[in-house]
């Protein structure tokens, strides 16, 4: 039964007499379904399986209790007003029946029907309940959609760091801006401004020694249309503001939002420094690059955060593009390749650009700080044995391998994949600084750091990772933008320019941090600082490939859940092409639908979902159908903590990983 069939059908209340079979037979002529129910509260219950109107007669109101019914109306949702056609036995109206006020203001929106009716008026007030009902639907979607922009909106309003805030501007008779009220305040604003509670308060309440040419500039703003951005000093606080100030469009008001950042720090180091001019000249120029180096630091973490949540979010699109097209590239591969030299050729070439696809939405995450880490205690000195054989073939022969960890270390808590992806990008970064052969040194010591010893890095226990290499070495220039994401010196084609900035990003996720220091002609030295912890670092379990043929010839029945339709469709037929059988379901709620009709070994379910999330399908699966294996595939770069002992899968990947995972379900299982 469809979602569309169920919220359109009529419920009938006609207990008495052949009322309810005239009129559903009626309706079901007319193409309309109906259910019969016999009492108020059988009523009320089968509204929650949806309903498009309710046709009920007098009488039956006039003995029963509606209590139930006049509450259900009374907490119905903003969008909905639900139709009813009443069955009268004296007049449609108030004038000829005027009992029926009362169930005019019990029903609200009532249609009256005077028996005997004939079938195509009762039709045609059904059609037109009908309509009614749509257009409440329509009005609900459109509700949702405002609901989450408004969301998405209050959510990053309520999070930035800086502080933000719209004001309606106050003009006297002369057109001269002379006080505003505050509209909206998040709480950046409050911590900065000074202000607690500044929503409906006027300005010159909260400050009356505010300068007349703040108001003078956002008068000028409200006026024009113009933004404008100054500096200026709040005096009754006496702290410094970087401004930023628009209009904003609101009908029959002078609306204008700010963006500002306390900058009474940089004014003070500014201030200090022009007063130590005139006789400790060398001193000033030393404290002036010092603060202006911070200052610099500071610019640069701005803006890498800002394009961290864009490029957090751009991934995690790619990610679903890039699904469909590794499975169809692999199953196309299947069919065509054996007996197709030139095809086969040519989808091994896409494979290969989709890999590299893959492995640049990876370096996307990582210098986001939006991939999804799954950290565990790690023995990081076994870790670096581990790599030296595929070190040492990725630096190639000319150049001397040293990897010296320190004994007795401490166990990192890392996410060791990401780590080892980590470590290779910084040594082929030092392969290439090192043309004709050099030495590489990889060492890691456990280190106690204090407070402002390692910029961004708090003080406590750490591990030290260094990668230290003899090559050419970078000026003060390229050092200072190495981890600028898409930042390069290499020949175009050789490398994105997301290495570094992965690194970063990996670092500051984990709740470490990273450092580049380099001089021409003297090689450069890359640290990581990774948090430790007093667990027990487990032994890596080896990973068996996954049999070609879906896996060891288990045929199963696959519920697979993910609202992008050509990502829903490649993952099914890679599940097909495997042998599988597999159902397919657009929603979470069409997945507990499925549920509830047909019996299925796995689900496979996608997690950013609209409605009911694959972590809530998760959790009801387990609830209700305990014992099925759930396979989480995600793209998703925000935080999955309600998932965290799901069986995942991340988004994109090709069919031996899928086939893997779902034997993995099994593996674990057993």
């Amino acid at each position: 039964m469809s979602d569309r069939a169920v919220s359109e059908r009529a419920l009938v209340l006609a207990p008495l007499g052949r009322d309810a079979a005239v009129a559903t037979a009626i309706l079901a002529e007319a193409g309309i379904r109906s259910h019969p129910v016999g009492s108020i509260d059988d009523l009320v219950a089968a509204f929650e399986g949806g309903v498009g109107f309710v046709l009920v007669t007098e009488e039956c109101l006039a003995t029963s209790d509606n209590t139930p019914l006049a509450n259900w109306l009374t907490a119905q949702p903003e969008w909905s007003d639900l139709p009813f056609i009443l069955l009268t036995t004296r007049g449609g109206g108030l004038e000829r029946n005027p009992s029926a006020a009362r169930y005019l203001r019990l029903l609200g929106n009532v249609t009256f029907l005077e028996r005997p009716f004939h079938p195509t008026t009762l039709v045609s007030v059904a059609q037109s309940a009908l309509r009614g009902r749509r257009r409440q639907y329509d009005a609900r979607t459109r509700l949702h959609e405002l609901h989450e922009g408004a969301e998405r909106y209050r959510s990053l309003f309520e999070s930035i760091e800086v502080g933000f805030c719209i004001i309606e501007l106050i003009f006297d008779s002369d057109g001269r801006a002379v006080d505003y009220v505050f509209v909206e305040a998040n709480p950046a604003f409050v911590r900065q401004s000074g202000h607690p509670d500044p929503v409906g308060k006027r300005m010159r309440e909260l400050n009356a020694l505010l300068e007349d040419h703040w108001f003078e500039n956002f008068g000028h703003v409200a006026r024009t249309g113009e933004a404008i951005r100054f500096e200026n000093e709040a005096a009754l606080r006496k702290r410094w503001y970087d401004v930023y100030a628009f209009p904003v469009s609101a009908p029959g008001a002078d609306r204008v939002a700010i963006l500002f950042n306390d900058i009474t720090q940089r004014r003070a180091v500014e201030e200090e420094l022009r007063e130590l001019t005139t006789s400790l000249e060398q001193r000033v120029e030393k404290a002036t690059a010092e603060r202006e180096a911070a200052l610099v630091q500071l610019h640069e973490a701005h803006k890498l955060e800002m394009l961290g949540q864009l490029t957090g979010g751009v991934a995690h699109d790619f990610n679903n593009l890039l699904t469909p097209i590794a499975g169809t590239l692999d199953l196309l591969n299947r069919r065509l390749g054996a007996n197709d030299a030139r095809s086969a050729r040519l989808i091994a070439n896409a494979l290969e650009s989709a890999e590299r696809a893959k492995t640049l939405v990876q370096r996307l995450l990582g210098f986001a700080r939006r991939q999804v880490l799954q950290t565990r205690p790690v023995d990081v000195g076994a870790l670096l044995e581990g790599l030296r054989d595929l070190i040492a073939s990725s630096v190639g022969s000319t150049i001397a391998l040293n990897i010296a960890p320190a004994p007795n270390l401490p166990a990192g808590l890392v996410d060791p994949n990401q780590l080892e992806l980590a470590l290779l990008n910084l040594c082929v970064n030092a392969r290439d600084a090192m043309p004709k052969g050099g030495t590489l040194t990889i060492t890691a010591d456990a280190v106690e750091l204090h407070d402002g010893e390692v910029p961004g890095v708090g003080p406590g226990a750490y591990l030290r990772l260094a990668v230290q290499d003899t090559g050419t070495g970078m000026d003060a220039e390229t050092l200072a933008r190495a981890i600028e994401p898409f930042y390069s010196t290499k020949e175009i084609g050789k490398g994105t320019g997301l290495g570094l900035s992965m690194v970063h990003g990996l670092a500051s996720q984990l709740g470490g941090g990273f450092r580049l220091s380099s001089e021409p002609g003297h090689g450069t030295t890359a640290e990581l600082w990774l948090p430790v912890t007093s667990a027990k670092a487990a032994k890596a379990k080896p990973v068996a490939a996954p049999a070609d043929d879906g896996g060891n010839g288990r045929k199963l029945a696959i519920l697979l859940a993910d609202d992008e339709q050509i990502v829903r469709t490649a993952v099914a037929d890679i599940l097909r092409d495997c042998g599988h059988d597999v159902r397919e379901a657009a929603s979470g709620q069409e997945a507990l639908d499925c549920l509830a009709e047909a019996r299925f070994d796995v689900l496979v379910t996608d997690y950013k979902m609209p409605g009911i999330d694959g972590a809530r399908l998760a959790q009801r699966v387990r609830k209700e159908h305990p014992g099925m294996p759930v396979l989480l595939i995600t793209g998703y770069s925000g935080s999955t903590q309600d998932q965290a002992d799901l069986p995942r899968l991340a988004k994109p990947f090709r069919r031996p990983e899928l086939i893997r995972a779902i034997e993995g379900l099994f593996a674990d299982a057993g």
